[in-house]
């Protein structure tokens, strides 16, 4: 996913960070604020790790230990330990899918509300940067992977199971193209109601 949010609604369920994680998570954010700013000013290519540094005033080395490539600055966040504990606290007899559905909308809206521009600048870059629309697969397979662990206690089923991957990996790729599509489509149309059409036509069979 993408920004870092929280999801849940009810602050005292929230896990309190000790004050190490808390400078970990101070020190990524100042990294993608600062990657955001210098690919606002220059482009995305011009940009580099030297500068991304200097500019999040931490060495370069810090950079690569937070984030191994600069396509993962852009497109890393602290989202998917928090969806995959929101979708363990979704009602027990509630399905999968609508499971999952509550949370992407969840996320997005928090996204929207929260770092709009951050996302904004992150789909056109999905457009226009073949490595970084690459890198936004990776990560997303990455994800349907965690969500699995999730989605296969819900069910009682192993997280290996095939019909478990499939299903979140249907997911995450319905996610990926809502994120393109909203992109070349300058972004005009209501992000989250994307995710609802996207998700009603997997519930749906994938009829046309």
């Amino acid at each position: 996913m993408a920004a870092s949010a929280p999801l849940p609604s009810d602050d005292a369920q929230q896990p309190r960070l000790g004050l190490r994680e808390r400078k970990k998570l101070k020190t990524r954010v100042a990294i993608r604020e600062a990657t955001y700013r210098l690919i606002s000013d220059q482009g995305y290519e011009a940009t580099t790790v030297e500068q991304i540094a200097a500019a999040a005033e931490v060495s370069p080395s810090t950079v690569f230990r937070y984030f191994p490539t600069k396509e993962d600055i852009v497109l890393t966040d602290e989202f998917d330990p928090v969806m995959e504990a929101a979708i363990r606290a979704r009602p027990a007899d509630e399905p999968p899918l609508e499971s999952l559905r509550a949370v992407l909308r969840q996320a997005v809206e928090a996204i929207l509300a929260d770092q709009s521009e951050e996302l904004l600048q992150r789909s056109k870059l999905m457009l226009e940067i073949p490595a970084v629309r690459a890198r936004m697969t990776e990560t997303m397979a990455e994800t349907s992977l965690l969500l699995s662990r999730a989605v296969a206690d819900r069910t009682g089923r192993d997280e290996g199971d095939l019909e478990v991957r499939v299903f979140t990996a249907s997911v995450m790729a319905a996610l990926r193209e809502v994120t393109i599509y909203w992109a070349e489509h300058d972004q005009k149309e209501n992000l989250a109601v994307l995710v609802d059409r996207a998700l009603d036509s997997l519930e749906g069979g994938l009829s046309l």
